[in-house]
């Protein structure tokens, strides 16, 4: 008789395509059995009894910022990683930004690399940048491992990470392309929001309010517009990130249309948080591109109802609550939402229970379609062969979310004091148990 290393049984599967009830046998990191209807009859070292429970392809979190090295007293692998796996992600993407230094070079990543390698518990992947002075170092972070490219149009609040000008745009996706590799970018017009910011400060006006509305819908269209248009040129696959109005996925789904190779992602946050939580909870939700209004929330809905956006991410962009305090004026103050640890529960409750969105669009948002897009091509589906990376989750269970759940390096999130329905049990990485019981376990 066969043995296994671990074996789940009596849980619903949930993929892209299908839930069905089943057992699922581990081994060598690997998924070797999945039984539809009736018992997988062999021997295993551990099992798991997932009666009751659903039993998902674990998330791909393709944006989040851990900021190590060099700046670990915002968020470290350690950490970072802890939270993602009680969150059910099991692998995730870094940007090259917020570390000190960034990862806009080969010995930049290594160190990025080596570090996820000792601290991490669930699996790391790296995003490299592009800046102005980087577009020589592009193939050496492709050749050694890079997921992909990313680069703001406009400033990064990094003082390391330059945003790039139009020229370095056109060049670096010349480049990104015959590397067959392809671009992310934060799109927003830096004049336009520039300037809107000096008008407002000038005349006073400095609420949360004020703030979104020097970061209007315009300007992430403007940018988009712009960036879809070098895309052209260059033949260059590109990817939207944290897009906050389904005016922003129009546009870019105007592009697919036309034969473009573009992509979008949007965030928890935009689908859950509106400016008046802004105004409320302060610089705790304070992120750019900035939330908006309700109306927006619900049409961004629509647009993932209506198979418009291809991924969602966290943005996980964490910071020290000294960082987040807020006096009388918005414009100042870090702008980042501590979230890795609740894209599931959002998506849940937000989602599947409030809106009727299909488990399986869920999973085809937070694994299938990353793994896809990416290249992780034994990863984000439930079948033979593909690693064992599982998220077991209790969709009866509720909870009110606190600050010691979390388990980031700074325990606050703009999410802290919302109820959420479906609770993650366990989290599996290659077949490893990582999270359990309430409590990630240690690498």
């Amino acid at each position: 008789m066969v043995n296994y290393d671990l074996i789940i049984k009596n849980g619903t599967i949930v993929t892209a395509d299908s839930i069905v009830q089943g057992d699922i046998a581990i081994k060598e990191m690997k998924i070797k059995e999945v039984s539809i209807g009736k018992p997988i009859e062999a021997t295993a070292d551990k099992e798991i009894d997932a009666k009751g429970l659903h039993i998902l392809p674990g998330l791909i979190d393709t944006h989040v910022h851990f900021n190590e090295p060099g700046r670990t007293e915002w968020e470290g692998l350690e950490t970072g990683s802890r939270s993602l796996a009680a969150g059910g992600v099991t692998t995730f993407f870094d940007m090259p930004l917020n570390s000190t230094p960034p990862t806009i070079n080969k010995i930049n990543l290594e160190l990025k690399s080596t570090a996820a390698a000792e601290k991490s518990i669930v699996n790391p992947r790296f995003w490299g940048g592009l800046v102005p002075e980087n577009i020589d170092d592009l193939k050496d972070l492709h050749e050694n491992g890079v997921i992909g490219f990313k680069a703001f149009m406009s400033p990064s609040g990094i003082v390391d990470f330059n945003n790039v000008d139009d020229e370095t745009i056109y060049k670096g996706m010349k480049e990104i392309a015959s590397l067959g590799s392809l671009l992310a970018v934060h799109a927003e017009s830096t004049v336009i929001c520039d300037q809107l910011a000096k008008e407002k400060q000038s005349q006073g006006k400095t609420t949360a309010r004020d703030f979104v509305e020097s970061r209007p819908i315009i300007s992430e269209i403007e940018a988009v517009r712009r960036i879809i248009s070098y895309a052209e040129a260059t033949g260059c696959k590109l990817h939207i990130v944290h897009a906050s109005s389904r005016k922003v996925v129009q546009v870019i789904n105007d592009a697919k249309q036309r034969g473009l190779d573009v992509t979008v992602e949007t965030c928890p946050h935009y689908l859950s948080l509106t400016v008046k939580d802004l105004e409320e909870k302060g610089a705790m939700a304070k992120c750019a591109p900035p939330l908006r209004d309700a109306e927006e929330v619900e049409d961004l809905w629509a647009a993932i109802a209506n198979g418009e956006i291809n991924v969602i991410a966290s943005d996980h962009s964490p910071a020290p609550a000294s960082m987040k305090t807020i006096t009388d004026n918005f414009f100042e103050g870090w702008g980042g939402i501590s979230g890795a640890q609740s894209t599931l529960n959002i998506m849940l409750t937000e989602g599947y229970f409030k809106r009727n969105l299909p488990l399986e669009k869920i999973v085809e948002l937070t694994a299938t379609n990353p793994a896809k897009l990416f290249g992780l091509s034994t990863k984000g589906k439930i079948a033979v062969d593909y690693d064992a990376d599982l998220a077991i989750i209790n969709l009866n269970e509720s909870f009110e979310l606190k600050n010691e759940d979390l388990f980031y390096r700074h325990q606050h999130s703009p999410y802290v004091g919302m109820t959420f329905k479906g609770k993650v049990k366990t989290t599996i990485v290659g077949g490893k148990v990582v999270f359990e019981n309430g409590q990630p376990m240690k690498k």
